[in-house]
């Protein structure tokens, strides 16, 4: 039977929906006329869904939401009790119209109310199911540097499985199953308590503190690390030895070294109102949607904004190291992106970026007839390497240079003594660098895009453990050879570069980051645009 009509309530799925088997694409034009009013409505509010339309045609226009059996039963409670707890996601909860939804339900009078009804309600399922699986907003219109495939499903086969399925566990399993979203998702409605509650209490008023300084100003910051949740309550009034780890367990969840002193750096972190943390939390939570895809056993995890790289095995980083990621200029901003690491290239060549080789090497090479950095290879199109007195330099500018330079291997080259490729279009990829001194800065952003490594040797080391029984061994024995060399993966490895502003510990305590390059607050704004709201969670 079909949800209850206004008027002559009681009438069954055969009096709707007279001959439904005989509808379909290629229906005789004698069938066409036993379309019932009900299987009309539905053809016609589902014509501009081709998903929706595809879905119906395929079923025979049969209803999967208005029935009154208690499949169809079953399917209208859970979907509408997770747009009542879409607030908890993140998501736009008046984009869905849950209010105008139940009084349609609640004013069928016709069959083809019914009909609008249905599919009122497929469309709103979709619109939820791609919201909450793979994100609200398609990244490719926020940043260019966002170049995340977004793995969104095509809407015929949600609702095919859907109503093939359990509804309540088929609801809660479309949102990213990670337990990264889950702790993202608990934090961001605890902090929106916390502030309903008085937030974090009074900012600290001083500009530095250190340990064995005392006074009101140690007793506020003592005050605020107690709300923040970093250490037990207590009434000192001196900057003692438990403030001092409090301090710096901030420091540490801050990205900021970690030395115990509240130093202005540190001091302008805690004094971070909750309302100006919280838009990090929301963009975390549509950046996990938009990667809601495996992202392998072993992995490589580049957080641009934490600066460094990791192995992931089994969801559990077991290396770690700093890194270096591109300037903040518009041609130097390393990408976003996912792509498979196949290999690594032990004293490898650097083949200077057209960009760099023409705007900031060859106007000096020309002035001085080719002298100019004489620790490049000029190499011709046929991989030839063309000696520098070889060429008129008089006769090139950067419009016609038909050369493209390298630097050989050595401990000068700039990529260093090893790279890590995952070939791309953006070419970038992972490399040492004879530029240490950067790795001691907490803000790391200076490269042309790729990502250099604190620490590449032992980075090479651990991918290499799964195909060497001695892996050292077996890197050294290539490096010393000074030979470009390159060391295939058995087994590729996926390689995420990300751009997490708010992340957290495996114990759910919340780290934070700066917005770099400023990709977080595109983000903010688009999701505020689209409905989002700050403070809104289920009910």
């Amino acid at each position: 039977m079909l949800l209850g009509l206004r008027r002559g309530a009681g009438r069954t799925i055969a009096a709707a929906l007279i001959a439904t088997a005989a509808i379909g694409v290629s229906a005789p034009v004698q069938a066409q006329a036993q379309i019932s009013p009900f299987m009309s409505a539905i053809a016609q509010a589902a014509a501009l869904e081709s998903e929706v339309s595809a879905f119906y045609k395929a079923n025979g226009y049969e209803p999967i939401w208005v029935g009154e059996d208690a499949e169809s039963k079953a399917r209208r409670a859970a979907l509408l009790g997770a747009l009542r707890r879409a607030g908890d996601h993140a998501l736009p909860v008046d984009s869905y119209r849950l209010e105008a939804l139940e009084a349609a339900m609640r004013n069928i009078t016709t069959q083809r109310d019914l009909g609008r009804v249905e599919v009122m309600l497929s469309k709103t399922f979709l619109k939820y199911a791609h919201d909450v699986s793979t994100g609200i907003l398609d990244p490719a219109d926020i940043d260019p540097g966002i170049a995340r495939d977004v793995p969104r499903r095509d809407g015929e086969e949600l609702l095919r499985s859907f109503a093939a399925a359990n509804p309540t566990e088929f609801l809660r399993s479309l949102p990213p199953q990670f337990p990264e979203y889950t702790r993202l998702q608990k934090a961001r409605i605890e902090l929106q308590k916390q502030l309903a509650d008085g937030g974090w209490g009074p900012t600290v008023p001083a500009y530095s503190l250190k340990p064995g300084d005392r006074g009101q100003a140690v007793v506020a910051m003592r005050n605020r690390l107690i709300a923040m949740g970093y250490m037990e309550r207590s009434a000192s009034m001196v900057y003692d030895a438990a403030l001092q780890e409090a301090v710096q367990l901030f420091q540490h969840d801050m990205g900021l070294n970690t030395d115990g002193v509240a130093g202005r750096t540190t001091m302008q972190e805690l004094n971070v109102q909750i309302e100006d943390r919280l838009p990090s939390l929301l963009v975390a939570m549509e950046r996990e949607r938009w990667m809601n895809i495996p992202r392998g056993e072993r992995h490589v995890w580049v957080n641009l904004v934490d600066f460094t790289a990791a192995i992931v095995d089994h969801g559990e980083v077991t290396f770690r190291t700093r890194s270096v990621i591109g300037a903040n200029s518009h041609d130097r901003r390393s990408v976003e992106f996912s792509d498979m690491m196949e290999y690594m290239e032990i004293n490898p060549y650097w083949n200077v970026p057209r960009s760099i080789a023409v705007n900031e090497y060859l106007p000096g090479m020309i002035a001085s007839g080719g002298a100019a950095a004489g620790h490049l290879q000029l190499v011709a199109g046929g991989g030839q390497v063309v000696p520098r007195g070889a060429v008129n330099w008089g006769a090139y500018s950067p419009r016609n240079f038909p050369f493209n330079l390298r630097q050989p291997p050595s401990r000068g080259n700039a990529l260093g003594l090893v790279k890590f490729m995952f070939p791309n279009q953006y070419n970038i990829y992972l490399h040492d660098t004879p530029s240490k001194s950067l790795f001691l800065r907490d803000r790391r952003d200076f490269s042309h895009g790729c990502i250099r490594l604190q620490d590449p040797f032992e980075f090479a080391y651990h991918l290499l453990e799964p195909q060497e029984e001695n892996p050292k061994e077996f890197f050294h024995r290539i490096l010393n050879t000074g030979q470009n060399t390159q060391v295939p993966l058995e087994e590729p490895i996926p390689v995420h570069l990300v751009y997490r502003t708010a992340y957290t510990s495996p114990k759910g305590r919340l780290n934070f980051r700066h917005d770099v390059y400023g990709r977080d607050g595109k983000i903010f704004d688009a999701l505020l645009r689209s409905g989002v709201s700050l403070n809104a969670y289920g009910t």
